[in-house]
């Protein structure tokens, strides 16, 4: 099963949020990633795999930043892969997402008939690459993700971080569980 943090706080997340991820171990998984926003830009690191995969490639190539979204995945579309591993980004929208997009080949062939292309074979990245054609279209970011989530058919949990909006941390579910939490300086997801 899937599992999924994001925080948008005043100090560095990635350490929290791989500790998060290492809280979440128990459950099966068979990769892990985590996405910051850096100075405007989202940077990501996808390792399939155990979470020390993704533990050691972050020692290699750290990620700073006060946002930042995190996952464990249990491949449900696609093989376990890096390419598959989550967050996966569309243009300024990166994601993770835990749950199943039942009507996922149908938006992906909508999206590919406008020129879209995809990187992975999930039907997470359906959605990231919904929520960002939104945005092209000049929806905001919160109005991109319910035009998105409004299209979808499934129960699904999701976070979404956008790139130049370094104060917006996004959540929506159907079906799936997804907790928010808040505290003087912080904001908390988790499914």
């Amino acid at each position: 099963m899937c599992g999924i943090i994001g925080i948008l706080g005043d100090e560095e997340v990635a350490p929290r949020l791989l500790d998060a991820l290492k809280r979440l171990e128990y459950r099966g998984y068979d990769s892990a990633g985590m996405a910051t926003l850096e100075h405007g830009r989202i940077e990501r690191r996808r390792s399939p795999g155990k979470i020390r995969n993704l533990e050691q490639l972050l020692r290699a190539q750290p990620l700073t930043g006060v946002a930042g979204i995190a996952h464990t995945r249990w491949a449900t579309h696609g093989a376990p892969n890096e390419r598959n591993a989550h967050p996966h980004k569309s243009g300024p929208v990166t994601l993770v997402h835990n749950g199943i997009i039942e009507n996922f080949r149908d938006l992906r062939a909508e999206l590919q008939a406008a020129g879209h292309s995809f990187e992975s074979e999930t039907d997470s990245e359906v959605i990231a690459a919904q929520i960002a054609s939104g945005v092209q279209t000049g929806l905001a970011p919160g109005d991109a993700v319910k035009a998105a989530v409004a299209r979808m058919r499934g129960a699904y949990a999701i976070a979404v971080l956008f790139e130049g909006e370094p104060d917006l941390l996004v959540g929506a579910r159907r079906g799936s569980p997804l907790v928010a939490g808040f505290s003087e300086n912080e904001a908390f997801l988790g499914s």
